[in-house]
This record gives structure tokens, sequence and C-alpha cells, in this order.
């Protein structure tokens, strides 16, 4: 009788700690959403910038390039026709966009453990606010990466910036004079790396991606996933579970083949969803484990780079649906390919800077080299195209003008005295070049009109 009551206790006690475990396991990790089918989550209009802005990262189109505009190719630093320098506190390795009048971009302070946003003229430098959207519970990082190397986006109602707090992916929402209008924890979040994806607009929706591998518990229940939130309420409208992996690529929106596209390369696949729903259109294998960067397309074609564990840059034909390894792949390289640099689609060209500062210019359709030329120095931010010029940075604060057509011709090469970890920004005629301790802004006597005064919002059913 006594073995058989002390047998029980054991049972009991096992079942107990198995409700416990399944109680703790259903309160972890992260789980797939879908309300994309209800008609409340599609009530606001859709953006729409000037030809001057540059609302979100990569800009207005996602590609890194404004054809229209004309800042200067060349110029002393410090001296520019309208320019200003401007000095902004916090370590600068965030990008900024432009909506307007206004710049914004993110701030950290390491030492009180605060995010903010700061908005500044766009005319003058000067700083107009600066709103604190998080205190405490930031990522412990090391020297070279940031807490926040994330972009803003700006739809002309609100600013969107996400960031890694408490163990969670926030993301906030302010309008345009800093006050927080939602703040909404999209799932969860963890990387010794950091968090640098930027949010991206669709229609109704701000999308956010966090390819982590979780921590505690997390790492064996899955952390990794897209989100997508309404940008009036904060409100999830659909989540998708994402690869294992601790990458750091912005979802890119295009309208490709023929139809939207939400575009993001990971581990093992590079991947296209539905934007409206988070539903997979195709997906196409490749080597990578880590990636660092962004896409690049044209309007048939996706282009992907990784190096690691090994070099690998993808064309991948757009129009297919599920496993297209097989099929869709157009061709595939083992050199040029860049780490934490997007690569660059223009004019049937693509472009692509190694760490090492090796620019190379390819023919899209064929992967065929065009030239090459070595910049110098190690550069960690993506190329920008602004009228018939591409300008990227090093590390070293050197600003690089090539001239495109030709074989690479070096216009300038422009000492700007502090390290530039961010890529330039392009708006009216004007550059941006945010350094580690100032924002600069060159700029060319003409001007691109700005937004807009946006509309209010309206129900679209």
């Amino acid at each position: 009788m006594m073995s058989l009551l002390r047998n029980f206790r054991v049972l009991a006690a096992i079942a107990l700690l198995g409700l416990l475990l399944l109680a703790t396991l259903r309160n972890t990790g992260v789980r797939e959403v879908n309300r994309a089918k209800e008609s409340v989550n599609f009530a606001m209009m859709d953006a729409h910038p000037g030809p001057g802005d540059w609302p979100w990262f990569r800009g207005t189109s996602q590609s890194n390039t404004a054809p229209l505009a004309n800042p200067p190719a060349q110029w002393l630093p410090g001296e520019s026709d309208n320019g200003w320098v401007a000095s902004i506190s916090g370590r600068g390795r965030t990008a900024l966009c432009v909506w307007g009048e206004k710049l914004f971009l993110p701030v950290i302070d390491t030492a009180r453990e605060s995010i903010s946003l700061a908005c500044v003229d766009h005319a003058s430098g000067r700083l107009q606010w600066q709103s604190q959207l998080h205190q405490g519970g930031i990522l412990s990082l090391p020297a070279r990466s940031s807490q926040v190397s994330t972009t803003p986006a700006c739809d002309g109602t609100h600013i969107y910036l996400a960031a890694a707090v408490n163990g969670g992916l926030w993301v906030t929402a302010t309008d345009l004079s800093g006050r927080i209008v939602w703040k909404r924890e999209a799932g969860p979040y963890f990387s010794k790396w950091g968090y640098s994806s930027s949010p991206a607009i669709y229609k109704s929706l701000v999308i956010i991606a966090a390819d982590n591998k979780g921590a505690r518990i997390n790492r064996l229940v899955g952390a990794s996933h897209l989100t997508a939130l309404h940008r009036q309420t904060g409100e999830i409208v659909w989540r998708v579970l994402r690869p294992e992996a601790d990458s750091f690529g912005t979802p890119i929106v295009a309208h490709i083949a023929g139809r939207d596209q939400l575009l993001m390369a990971g581990k093992d696949q590079v991947a296209s969803y539905d934007p409206l729903t988070g539903n997979s259109l195709w997906t196409c294998k490749w080597s990578a484990d880590r990636v660092a960067n962004s896409v690049a397309f044209d309007e048939h074609c996706v282009y992907a780079s990784a190096t690691f564990p090994q070099q690998e840059l993808l064309c991948i034909r757009a129009d297919g649906s599920g496993d297209v390894t097989n099929t869709h792949l157009v061709w595939q390289s083992n050199k040029s390919a860049g780490a934490e640099l997007s690569p660059l689609v223009h004019d049937g060209r693509l472009y692509t800077i190694t760490d090492d500062g090796v620019l190379a210019c390819l023919e899209a359709g064929s992967g065929q080299l065009q030239w090459k030329r070595r910049l110098g120095g190690t550069i960690s931010c993506s190329p920008v195209i602004a009228g018939q010029y591409l300008y990227c940075c090093n590390e070293e604060g050197k600003v690089f003008v090539i001239r495109l057509g030709g074989r690479g011709e070096l216009v300038a090469e422009i000492p700007i005295g502090e390290g530039i970890f961010t890529a330039p920004v392009v708006s009216q005629n004007r550059l941006f070049l945010r350094t580690l301790a100032s924002l600069h802004c060159v700029s060319s006597s003409n001007e691109l009109p700005l937004a807009v005064q946006p509309e209010p919002p309206r129900r679209r059913l």
C-alpha cells in the first residue's frame, strides 16, 4: 500500500511538472497570427511622399536611388551652398528619414540607457524636438555595435521606430510633433549584435523583421518572426515565423514581376511574401547562415548578397511560386558579394561593395563583371545613387563620388573627418551624411518639391 502511494505521488509530481513546463512554453517563443482578412485592419490611406522626400529605409522606392535629384558631386569639407553641420548627441550609427521640412533620426544615450527620436529642421539643421521612447532595458553590446542601428519610417502622419528593449522587439509610433501615439511589442528578440532592421510601410501596415535565435527558453521554442502591425493602432495584423538565426536585413516591398512582393534574405533562403497577408509566395535556397544587408531588385529579378560562411551573390527571377531554387535562379557568383552593404540596381547595372572597399559593377541580367575599383578603407554603409553619381562612405569618414556609366570614374574623394557608418540620404538636392558625432548637409541650389500636407485618415475597406 505504501509503495502504491509512493508511486502515485511520483506520478502526480511528474504530471505537475509537465503542466508547469507546458504553461511556461505557452508563454514563451512566438506564435503566428493571421487577421489580414478583417476589414478593420485596412482603414488608412496609402502614404504619399513627395519626389523630394526620403520617407523610409532606402528611399521611397526602397531602391536607394534618387534619379531626379542633383546634389553636389564635389565640395570642400565644411563648405557648400546652403549647407550646414549640426551636432547630434549619441553615436551616429543610424540613418534618417525625411518628410517635408523635417528630418527624423534615432538617438541612443548609453549612459542613461535611453532611446529617443529627434526631429531636425531640413533647411537649418536646428533641433526641433527630441522625444524619449524607451528608458532602461536596452541590450548590452560590443563597442562596435549600437543598440539602435535602424532607420525610422514616416507616412506623413506618424513616424515608426523599432528597437530591442527588455527582451522584446518594440515598435513605437509618434506623431509629427514627437507625441507617442502607440507602442507595441511585436514579439521576442535577442541578439548579441543588437538590432538593425528597419520598418517597411505597405498600405495600412508597418512591417518589421526580427530574425534572431532568442534567449534562454526562447532559444529552444523559437523567437524569429516577420510581423505586420496596423499603422494607426499598433494592432498585430499578421505574423509569420522565420528561420532561427541572427540576421539583420530589412524587409523590402516592391512591385516586381507583376505583383507586390515583400522580400527578405536570411538564413538558408531568400524569400518572398504577400505583404498584405504574410503568406509565402516563393523561396530560393542558398548557403548563407547570416545576412546583414537587404536585397535589391528590378522589374523582374531579385538580387541577394551574403558572405558567411562564404561569398554568395544571387539573381533570382521573381515570377515563381514555392521552392524556385532549381527553376528561377538566373545566375550565381562567389565573387563581389558584400556582408553589411546592400547591392544596388540601376539602369541595368548591379553595384556591389565588399567590406574592404572594392566597388564592382556587373551586368544585372548576366552577372558579368563590367569593372572594379578599389576605394580604400573599411566600408560599413551601403551606396546611394543620386542623379548621375554614386555616393558611398568609408568608416574613416571619406565620401567617394563615382560617375555612372563608363568605367567607374572617381570624381571626388572628400574627407569629412568623422567616422561614417550609415548610408547617405538624398532629399531635394541635398545630401545628408550622419557621422558618429554630427549630421552634415551639403546642397546645390536646385530643389525638388516636398510632400504635400497629408490628408486625414479615412476608411478604406
